[in-house]
């Protein structure tokens, strides 16, 4: 029997526990056998405040499931010897696979149905580069539970749809690290998550690529303009990119839809359109979204002066659009916007790595800028760790939800408890953010002999 961390545990397992656990249960002790053909944990019953052991085996395409269940026990002691006693019989058996008989529609990502001239070149990368072989294997496991509801996701996530596929992919993970309880029965929107009696209707979104980008594009380089270009192209050129998707999706009228009529309804929105977008670009979508911009100065005393700024519209070459996605026609119908910069192939890697997984001749090094808690700051902490088993990031690390002031239907807050919550008040953007929060990382890897 070996003890397994939480993270590896939870890599492994991903999607196979129930939502309501949390509810009446607490994990406190995770182990396996020595080939991880076999799993255990220990959870505390939070009504009885007594233990329950369950043993997890493979089923017949890999996923863990519930094989043994013991409950009620009153001592750590009964729960060791019961989970000794099974992982010995069925060790001794030679049993490895334990077949439920229900896995009829298990995906696989990397079954190439698109030709090579076809293929996304950073779909190229996961499925072929040691590099990003942490990321793949993670995104194996989570195959396994992931839901088709259009039939045509193993196509695009092999080709032109990758990273709206990968986005989409990233977010069905976080909701289930957040024990939401999804229902996908519908083509649209992309979820439909419940907890608590609430149900909150979310679409997912990309701002894209140009249909022309040239495939060198794709290449890893490091960024050419300068701080200044960048803080220029804030002003108007990437809200002008962020208003287009978003503004496409509120003309779909999605609160319509008998499913998703007088509940919240949320869009999430990443930024793909070039290489290392998202490490720049998120502070121009709340420009666009509340139509303000902060200024700041410091007192006398040495404190931080936030002053708003309103703005009218964004101007690029000869496309003018009005500032305030919240506040334009129909706009009322949009709950919030969620975002993250961190929905990418790296966070991806990094959450394998840390499980243990993928090959170990590769290093990750991720280094970027995080919130700095001190009310008087006003630039962010810099960071800098190699990823590793003492690592404890999560999928929710680097999530915002941007709430809107005028929405029919307020999404509560304590259905999404683990990331960071804008709000507009008073002519300006008010946040709750987690004790860590991403602004902005990127990922070295680093390969090594491990010798």
């Amino acid at each position: 029997m070996r003890i397994l961390d939480k993270k590896r545990f939870n890599a492994l397992v991903n999607h196979s526990k129930s939502p309501f656990l949390e509810g009446f249960g607490e994990e406190f002790g995770w182990y396996s056998n020595e080939d991880e053909s076999l799993l255990g944990v220990f959870v505390l019953d939070l009504i009885d405040h007594d233990y329950s052991c369950a043993i997890l085996g493979k089923d017949e395409v890999g996923k863990y499931r519930a094989i043994e269940i013991t409950v009620s026990n009153t001592t750590l002691e009964e729960l060791f010897v019961w989970m000794i006693e099974i992982f010995t019989t069925y060790s001794d058996s030679g049993q490895k696979i334990f077949p439920q008989g229900d896995n009829e529609n298990i995906l696989d990502f990397f079954k190439l149905i698109v030709s090579e001239e076809k293929q996304h070149p950073f779909f190229k990368k996961l499925n072929e580069d040691i590099g990003q072989s942490a990321a793949k294997e993670i995104i194996q496991k989570l195959m396994l539970h992931f839901i088709d509801i259009d039939g045509n996701y193993i196509e695009q996530f092999q080709s032109n749809g990758f990273d709206a596929r990968l986005w989409e992919l990233y977010l069905n993970t976080y909701f289930y690290e957040e024990n939401l309880y999804m229902n996908r029965d519908y083509h649209a929107p992309d979820f439909l998550v419940e907890k608590f009696g609430y149900k909150v209707a979310i679409e997912a979104v990309i701002v894209g690529r140009k249909e022309d980008t040239p495939i060198e594009n794709f290449e890893e380089r490091l960024r050419e303009s300068s701080f200044e270009e960048d803080m220029e192209r804030l002003k108007d050129e990437i809200p002008i990119k962020f208003g287009s998707p978003l503004f496409s999706k509120l003309k779909k009228e999605y609160w319509k839809l008998s499913h998703v009529a007088n509940n919240p309804l949320v869009f999430a929105i990443a930024d793909f359109h070039d290489n290392m977008a998202m490490t720049w670009t998120g502070s121009a979508l709340h420009r666009y979204l509340y139509a303000v911009h902060h200024e700041h100065t410091y007192n006398d005393d040495g404190e931080l002066i936030i002053t708003p700024l309103k703005i009218e519209t964004h101007k690029f070459g000869d496309k003018e659009i009005p500032s305030g996605f919240f506040f334009q026609e129909d706009a009322e119908n949009i709950s919030a916007i969620l975002f993250s910069a961190s929905g990418t192939l790296s966070k991806f890697n990094r959450m394998g790595h840390q499980a243990g997984l993928g090959d170990k001749k590769v290093k990750l090094i991720r280094s970027g800028f995080y919130h700095k808690h001190d009310e008087n700051a006003s630039m962010p902490d810099f960071i800098s760790y190699e990823v590793g088993i003492d690592s404890n990031e999560s999928w929710a690390e680097g999530i915002s939800m941007f709430h809107n002031p005028n929405a029919k239907f307020p999404v509560p807050e304590g259905l999404f408890p683990s990331i960071a919550h804008h709000h507009f008040k008073d002519g300006q953007i008010v946040s709750i953010l987690p004790d860590i929060h991403p602004y902005s990382t990127t990922t070295m890897i680093v390969s090594t002999d491990n010798k």
